[in-house]
C-alpha cells in the first residue's frame, strides 16, 4: 500500500514544483502577459460585431477593419478616462494650497498638544507638505501616462488579432470532432468574458451616473470626471470603488473640510460598495460560474502576478484557466460546483 502511494506522492510533488516554476515565469513576464491578454479580451468582447457584419454579407476585410476600429475606440476611451482623471486631480490640487497647509498646521498643533516633540512634529509635517502632495499627484500622472508605452504594443497586437480572429475561429471549429471538450471550453471562456464585460459595464454605468449626480449635488469639482473614473474602476472586482473614491474624497476634504470628505465616502460606500461588493459579485458569479470568494481571491492573485492590469483582468484570467484546466478535462469537471459555489442541478 505504502509503495503504491510513492509514485502518486512523487507526481504531486513534481506537479507542485512545476506550478511554482510556471508561476515564477508568469510573474517575470507579467509586463507582457497583461497587455497581451487585455488585447485578447477586447477582441473577444467586440467580436460579435464582426460576426453580425459577416452574416449581413459585409466583406470579411471590411468586417475585420470595423472590428479593429471598434477595439481601438474602446481602448482609447478607457485610457483617456484614466489619464483625464489623474490630470484633473493634479489640476485641482494646486488650487487648495492654503487649505492643505492649514490642515497640516492643525495636525501639527494637535500632535504637540499630545506631547509629541517639536522635532518629530516637524519631521512628520515636512513629509506631508503641499509640495509633496503636488509631487505625488505628478508622479501618479506620469505613471498613468506610462500606459502609453504599453498602448503602442497593444494597438499593434490588436491589428494582428483583428485580422487573425476569423481564421483562428475557423481552425478551432475544425477541432470540434477530435477535441470537442477543448473547443467547448474555449467557447465557454469567450462567452463568459462577454457576459462579465457586459455585466461590469452595466453596473459601472449605473454607479457612474449615481456618483456623478451625488457629487454635483455636494458641489465637488470635476464630478463628471470622477464618475467616469468610477465606471472604469468598476471592472476591478470587489475593491474597485476604493480606488475610485480617493480623488473625489481628497477634493472634498480640500473643498469643504472633513465633513464633506466623509459625505463623499459615505455616498460611495452606499452606492458603489453595495453594488460592486454585494450585488454585482452574485450576478457575475451566476453569469460566469465563479463564486464571490474565488473572484476576490483571483483579484489578489492576478494583481500579484502581473501587476495593476491583473486586477482589471482578474476574472477573465480566471475564466481562461478554468476553461483550460477544468472544463477541457472531463475528469476535472467535478471541480466546477466548487468553483461556482453552486451544486449541479439534478436531472
Amino acid at each position: 500500500m505504502t509503495e503504491r502511494l510513492h509514485p502518486r506522492a512523487l507526481a504531486v510533488l513534481v506537479g507542485m514544483a512545476a506550478l511554482v516554476i510556471a508561476l515564477a515565469g508568469l510573474r517575470s513576464i507579467g509586463d507582457i502577459i497583461g497587455p497581451a491578454f487585455l488585447a485578447v479580451v477586447l477582441i473577444i468582447t467586440v467580436y460579435p460585431i464582426r460576426s453580425w457584419m459577416v452574416r449581413k454579407r459585409v466583406p470579411a476585410g471590411v468586417a475585420a477593419l470595423v472590428l479593429l476600429l471598434s477595439v481601438y475606440l474602446l481602448l482609447v476611451l478607457l485610457t483617456f478616462a484614466l489619464v483625464l482623471s489623474v490630470a484633473r486631480l493634479a489640476e485641482l490640487v494646486p488650487e487648495y494650497s492654503d487649505q492643505f497647509n492649514g490642515y497640516i498646521n492643525d495636525i501639527a498643533g494637535w500632535l504637540e498638544n499630545r506631547g509629541v516633540g517639536a522635532d518629530q512634529v516637524r519631521t512628520i509635517t515636512n513629509e506631508f507638505d503641499y509640495g509633496s502632495l503636488v509631487g505625488a499627484a505628478t508622479d501618479i500622472l506620469q505613471s498613468i501616462l506610462g500606459i502609453l508605452s504599453d498602448l503602442v504594443f497593444i494597438l499593434i497586437l490588436l491589428l494582428f488579432l483583428a485580422f487573425d480572429a476569423a481564421p483562428t475561429t475557423h481552425v478551432v471549429a475544425t477541432l470540434k470532432n477530435s477535441k470537442p471538450d477543448f473547443v467547448e471550453a474555449l467557447a465557454s471562456f469567450a462567452s463568459g468574458v462577454r457576459r462579465y464585460m457586459a455585466v461590469s459595464a452595466g453596473f459601472g454605468l449605473v454607479c457612474a451616473v449615481l456618483d456623478s449626480v451625488a457629487l454635483v449635488i455636494m458641489g465637488i469639482p470635476g464630478a463628471f470626471v470622477w464618475g467616469v473614473l468610477s465606471f472604469v474602476t468598476n471592472f476591478i472586482p470587489n475593491i474597485g470603488f476604493v480606488v475610485g473614491v480617493v480623488p473625489p474624497a481628497l477634493i472634498g476634504l480640500l473643498e469643504g473640510g472633513p465633513g464633506m470628505m466623509i459625505a463623499v465616502i459615505v455616498v460611495y460606500v452606499v452606492i458603489n460598495f453595495v453594488v460592486q461588493s454585494v450585488v454585482q459579485p452574485r450576478i457575475i458569479g451566476d453569469a460566469v460560474g465563479l463564486s464571490a470568494t474565488l473572484t476576490f481571491l483571483s483579484l489578489i492573485f492576478w494583481a500579484a502576478m502581473i501587476g495593476p492590469l491583473g486586477a482589471l483582468l482578474a476574472v477573465p484570467l480566471s475564466l481562461l484557466f478554468k476553461a483550460l484546466l477544468v472544463e477541457a478535462d472531463p475528469e476535472a469537471r467535478w471541480l466546477l460546483p466548487l468553483i461556482s459555489g453552486k451544486a449541479e442541478a439534478k436531472t
